[in-house]
Parts: structure tokens; sequence; C-alpha cells
């Protein structure tokens, strides 16, 4: 089976780094040196390859920017190959080249395949193809968030059903809650605005006003104000027109333009052009007729009520008290009349909050309901994959030299009035579930099991990752595991077992272990020494492959500070003899 393959990285500017090849291998690795010499760096440098986040404090000082390369193998067809080939990367000689560049002002880049790509695309590929730990991860394992999701992780399909359906339902439930709560607060607020409208359109309809009514009003008010004036000005006229019965010998206009046409009649057939002019001089007669007696319908009519005019004038006041408070625009009876049809809309939006506020409380009920029901699914599969999960910690912490130590899990869950009812109490959730998932760890017979955050050493600590690693290797494996000093606080007997143990894993997996333990090392199939020059750098020679005398050295100098002791030597020898043995 082809799988996935580090096989080497090229680091410049970083940290102590000036300029160095990591040549890697399958299998196991360890990467060995003293103290400050830059071993860390090799993680670091592998976190940037793989999408992390870029840190300009790490560029060596003088330096633009610090660079690192790295050529992996990846097989056709894998999610993380198939990933690639979508961002538009391309094969070198069947390896995937990834770089990423950090300047010293912060700007980061990343190319995949000779491509350029967002940094993120390069973190999707991480969780495909390496898992990386180190001991920010060791107490990263001490939070409870944590300890749940290694859980979910190790449990797989069993708690990814059940926790998709449940966080999807937690989604609507909040979404619910939210336009409930939002509603509900208002409600004062929108209960003042509905009274407001109320009022409001109860008082233009207790006017009933008409759209153009305002206009009539003001100009029947102008002429019931001066009735006296129209009607003289219309008798007068009149009396010029057709004359007044009171002067018999007054001339009007009526009487003098028959007088014209009588002239003429009696010569107009002698010439046609008089006789148009005749005929149109008798029109003249005929409007002046129809002008005069309209003159008189018009003075007959005249209202001249002083009671007409004070009822238009106090409809005019109550039209204008209105267009005041609701008009727009033109501030018009026409405004007045569209401000109550909107109003009348609103208030029975308004209205419908009662309704609506009584669906949503039906259907957060029902989904809390629904919620809790999940819950419980998703707690079931909890507890059958944390008993599995804890036995197979436990049998792999037998195997690191920790033979007597039980590990559990132990799930709870907090009451709250305001939670959703599991089992017969209410108890608060949230987007994981209503669980708290914590790693308990027995070291010894008779010891009560402890969270270990409390209860684990910094050994203990480190060998109970390792071992969660282990069974996660079994279930959920990734082709790379990089370990930064997961022998923290290891020594003796367990620093073998955690050596062997890793080589155990690495039959199915390439491990690269940073480490100052030679038990650990020398149970690597690969040792790379990690080395500074006379000047604080790590340069291309300064990492390098240990075989043979260089490898005994190096492991002699780990267990006593010094090369040459013989006694550290032999047990250098031995070291290596019961690896090879083992393997």
């Amino acid at each position: 089976m082809v799988v996935s393959v580090l096989e080497e990285m090229r680091i410049r500017s970083l940290g102590v780094i000036d300029d160095a090849v990591v040549e890697l291998s399958p299998g196991f690795t360890a990467v060995t040196g003293e103290t400050g010499a830059g071993k860390t760096m090799v993680v670091t440098s592998l976190g940037l390859l793989l999408g992390g986040r870029a840190d300009p404090a790490l560029v060596r000082i003088g330096a633009k920017n610090a660079v690192v390369e790295g050529r992996i193998t990846v097989p056709a067809n894998t999610s993380a190959m198939l990933r690639a080939e979508e961002a538009g990367a391309e094969l070198d000689d069947g390896a995937l080249l990834i770089s990423r560049t950090v300047s010293a002002e912060g700007r980061s880049r990343a190319h995949l395949g000779g491509r350029s790509v967002p940094v993120g695309v390069l973190a999707e590929l991480a969780d495909e193809l390496v898992a990386v730990h180190g001991q920010t991860d060791q107490q990263g394992l001490l939070k409870l968030s944590r300890q749940r999701q290694a859980l979910d992780r190790y449990a797989g399909d069993a708690v990814a059903g059940p926790l998709a359906k449940y966080t999807e339902a937690y989604r609507r439930l909040r979404a619910v809650a939210v336009e409930l709560d939002e509603i509900v607060t208002r409600a004062r607020e929108r209960a003042q605005e509905a009274d407001m409208l109320r009022y409001g359109l109860d008082e233009v309809a207790g006017v009933e006003p008409r759209a153009g009514e305002d206009v009539e009003l003001a100009e029947e008010a102008e002429r019931l104000g001066h009735a006296e004036a129209l009607s003289s000005a219309a008798t007068a006229a009149h009396a010029a027109l057709a004359g007044n019965p009171e002067d018999p010998e007054g001339i009007d206009a009526a009487t003098l333009v028959a007088g014209a046409q009588r002239a003429l009649e009696a010569v107009r057939s002698h010439d046609p052009a008089l006789a148009a002019l005749t005929d149109r001089i008798g029109e003249i007669g005929i409007l002046l007729g129809d002008v005069a007696g309209e003159l008189a319908g018009y003075a007959d009519d005249l209202d001249a009520d002083p009671l007409r005019l004070a009822a238009v004038e106090e409809r005019r006041a109550a039209l204008t008290a209105l267009t005041r408070k609701y008009g727009r625009d033109g501030q018009d009876t026409a405004s007045v009349i569209a401000w109550a049809e909107q109003g009348a809309a609103r208030l029975t939006e308004l209205d419908g909050d009662d309704d609506r506020i009584e669906e949503l409380t039906a259907e957060r009920d029902a989904l809390r309901a629904e919620l809790g029901g999940l819950a419980q699914a998703l707690t079931d599969a909890r507890v059958e994959a944390a008993e599995r999960f804890a036995a197979a910690v436990t049998a792999e912490l037998a195997s690191l030299a920790m033979p007597h130590a039980r590990v559990s899990f132990e799930l709870r869950q907090t009451e709250d009035p305001e939670g959703v009812e599991v089992g017969g109490r209410a108890v608060a959730y949230g987007p994981s579930g209503v669980d708290e998932v914590e790693l308990l760890l027995a070291p010894h017979p008779g010891a009560p099991p402890r969270p270990i955050a409390k209860g684990a050493s910094g050994g203990e600590l480190s060998r109970v990752m390792l071992a969660v690693e282990v069974v996660f290797a079994g279930t959920d494996p990734v082709p790379t595991y990089l370990f930064d000093e997961v022998d923290a606080g290891v020594g003796g007997k367990a620093a073998v077992e955690i050596g062997r143990r890793l080589a155990r894993l690495a039959k199915s997996a390439q491990v690269v272990v940073v480490t100052h333990l030679p038990q650990v090392a020398a149970f690597a199939d690969r040792q790379l020494l990690v080395e500074k020059t006379n000047d604080g750098s790590v340069t291309r020679s300064g990492v390098k492959v240990l075989e043979g005398e260089d490898r005994i050295r190096e492991l002699s100098r780990m267990l006593a500070g010094q090369e040459d002791s013989e006694t550290a030597r032999a047990h250098a020898e031995e070291l290596l003899a019961t690896a090879r043995a083992d393997g």
C-alpha cells in the first residue's frame, strides 16, 4: 500500500537555522541535538508548511524572510491529492512540493505544486497528511473541550451521525429563540406603536377626509367670504350687458349690438362680405344673451349664508389638523389617506405579533423536546465509545510502563431549569450536546480516578497523550506523525517503552520525533543530529544523518553528556542492540 511520506524539508533563515536540509524517510526518524540547537525548528517548519500561523519573530535576525520548502509523496486519488489538484498543483516526479515564505514584516505566501495558493489550502491538506503534537498539545488535552473532541473523533460515525442531527436542531432552535426573544423584548415598543396607530386611524376615520376635498373647501371659503362683492359685480355686469329694468332709458350692450345687426340686415344682400359680418354680430348677440343669463343665475344662486361659511372653515380646520399630523409630501388630504392605508396594514402586522409569539413558542418547545431526544442519543453513543476508548488507552499505557494505570471517562450534565430535558432532568446544552466529558486517570491500584489535569505528572501526561494518539492511529490514521518532546518528564524504563511503542507505530506510518532521550532515539530507524556552528547558527551541514560510530557518539552524549565515556558508550550500544532485537 502506497502512503504519503514527507521526504525532506529545506529551512532557510528560520530561528537559529541559516540554511539546512532535513532528510526524512519512511518509518521512525528521531531528531536530536543539544538544547537550543534548533531541533524544535523542525516542528515549527512543518507547522508553517501545513498552514500554521506565520510569526515574523521567527525570521532570522538580519534576513528579509524565512522560507520553508517541503517535498511529500501523495498517492493519487486520495482526498489530499484531489484537493491539491483542485488548487492547480502539479507533481514533481511523483511528489508534491510545498513552500511557505514569511517576511520580517509579517506577510506570508504559500505555494503548492508550483502554484500560489491561500494558506488555508495548506491547512486543509494538514488534516489529511500529518498529525503534529508538541508540549502545547499536551496542555491542550487538559481542556475539557479537547477531551470531548478526542472522544468524538475516536467514536467516528457512531457519534458523528447523532451529532450532525443534534447540531442542525440546535441551530434551528437558536434561530427561533432569537426571533422570539426579539419580538418579546420589543413587545412594549410595538404595543406603544400599535396604540399610536389606533389613535391616529380613529382620528382620521372620525373626520373621513376625501381626496381633493381641501382644495374644494378652500375655493368655497373664498367665494363665501366675498359673496356681496361678487353679487354686486355680477349684477352690474348683467345690467351692462342686458339692461337695468329700473332704468328704461339706459343703454346696454345687447341693445347696441341688436341695433348694429338691424342696420346691416337692410343692405347685406348687396355684399357677401358685409353679410358675413352681419352673421358674426348676430353670434355676438347670442353670446351676450347667454352670458347675461348666466350672470343673472350666478347672482341669484350666490350663497352669502354666514353659517355655511362657518361650517366650511370648521371642516377646513379639521382637515388641516390631520394633514399636519399625518400628511406627507404635499401636506394634503391625499397624503393623509395614504398614511391611513399604510397605518392600517402596519397595525394588522403588529396585532399579529401575539399569533407569531404563540407560533414561535410552540415551535421552540417542540424543538427543545426534539433536541432533548437527540442529546440523549448523542450521550448514549458517547458512553458506548468512552468505554471502548478508555479500554484501548489503558491497554496502551500498559505497554508504556504504566501497567497498573487505568483510564476512564466521566460524562456528566449540569442541571439548568432553562435547559433541555434529558433523562427526566432539565440540563444545560450547547452546540455539541449536553455532555461535559472528562478524562480520568488512576495511575496505580487503589488510587481514585482523578482528572488528568490534577492527577497526572508531566511524564504520565506525555504517555497518556501518546497512548491516545496510538489509539487514534488504529481508528483514524494519518500518514505522518510528528512529536515534539512527547517524552518530556519521562526517563528510565518508561522512556524505553515509549521508544518501543513509537517504533511499533512507525510500522504503519511515518513517525518523526524530536527527543532528548537516548532510550527513544535508539529505537529510530534513522537519527538526525541538529548542531550549531561556532557562530550559533545551523547551516546545511548542521543537520546530518547519524550512522555507525556517529550514532553511538550522539547516544553517548545524550546518556552522559560525554561522547567518549566508555560507560555511556557501552550503554548506547546496549540500547541500540535492544532496539534492533525488539524490531
